[in-house]
């Protein structure tokens, strides 16, 4: 008798577990990117809303709030309500890197918010001008140093992680490397592919078009194993070089959050990431999705941490 009712028992939870998860959320639902629309972080947002807005039975709206390079963002998100529905789209550059640098940041990333889900990674691509003279990583290893007034490493944005990776790779190559700054991809790519800049760093995704176009050549990307939409470009591991990075985009909340509506987007997200569907958009935009539970996002974030917080602080980058 008593066993018969301990398994009713565990029936009745498990049903009332999966109602309350079924249930929809107590209004709609805001995701905050801190960069303008068309960016990769702002269509990995939208793609993941439309989602969730069918699993969740609320509408999902993708908020841009751009400034200060998506720290803006993270300061309004810091200051939500605990009533409100919001989650944020962030990536290192906003929880890793802002933190180490700006001495007055505006938010403490592992005290103000709570990583809800890890949603999908990128990796970094070392592109040269069509112009300049080599085609293996290991010849341009040999062209710097015969012409190192050309090593100059464009980069999207300083403090940015493409920023860092190409001081890792100088490190590592030994090369004594310039690092220019721009204002995004566009102008970098542009002053690449016009002989401006002999070599730049940029997430993969962001120069590959221009690669499959002939106007630039990538000859590595940071990952640990080639890139399916780009096969025959090796990795710098294959190249020569011991060295492997990748950034990531995750969805955080603000502290103020409940617990139990952070688990329960967390479930959602997870769920969400899984979905046949949403795979198929991510690799139609060249976006590698990733489908993670709260513990494995914060084991992958202290991870992160403990490779990048050396290289930031060791390169004495101050904005």
């Amino acid at each position: 008798m008593f066993n018969r009712f301990r398994a009713w028992l565990a029936l009745t939870c498990a049903a009332a577990a999966l109602c309350a998860q079924a249930q929809p959320l107590d209004g709609p639902l805001r995701i905050v990117v801190g960069y303008a629309p068309g960016g990769s972080n702002d269509r990995v947002a939208r793609i993941v809303g439309e989602k969730l807005q069918a699993r969740l039975g609320v509408p999902v709206v993708v908020e841009n709030r751009t400034g200060a390079g998506g720290r803006l963002a993270a300061q309004q998100v810091k200051a939500t309500p605990a009533g409100q529905n919001v989650l944020m789209l962030a990536n290192p550059a906003v929880m890793v890197v802002a933190p180490l640098v700006f001495k007055d940041n505006g938010y403490d990333p592992e005290r103000d918010f709570v990583p809800v889900s890890h949603v999908n990674n990128y990796e970094f691509a070392l592109a040269v001008a069509s112009a300049v003279p080599v085609r293996e990583l290991s010849h341009l290893l040999a062209w710097l140093r015969a012409n190192p007034e050309k090593a100059n490493f464009g980069v999207p944005a300083t403090g940015s992680l493409p920023h860092f990776f190409s001081l890792m790779m100088g490190e590592k190559a030994r090369v004594q490397a310039q690092v220019v700054g721009y204002r995004g991809s566009a102008p970098l790519l542009t002053d690449l592919m016009g002989g401006q800049v002999a070599v730049a760093f940029d997430t993969f995704d962001t120069a590959l078009p221009q690669h499959e176009a002939g106007r630039v050549r990538i000859l590595a990307i940071s990952s640990d194993r080639r890139s399916p939409y780009a096969p025959d470009i090796p990795t710098f591991k294959e190249a020569g070089l011991d060295l492997v990075a990748t950034g990531w985009n995750t969805l955080y909340a603000p502290a103020s959050m409940p617990r139990a509506k952070v688990e329960r987007l967390a479930a959602a997200v997870h769920e969400v990431m899984q979905d046949p569907d949403t795979v198929r958009k991510f690799v139609d935009a060249k976006m590698t999705p990733v489908a993670s539970t709260r513990a494995q996002t914060d084991a992958m974030l202290k991870a992160f941490r403990a490779q990048w917080t050396p290289v930031v602080q060791k390169s004495g980058y101050q904005p």
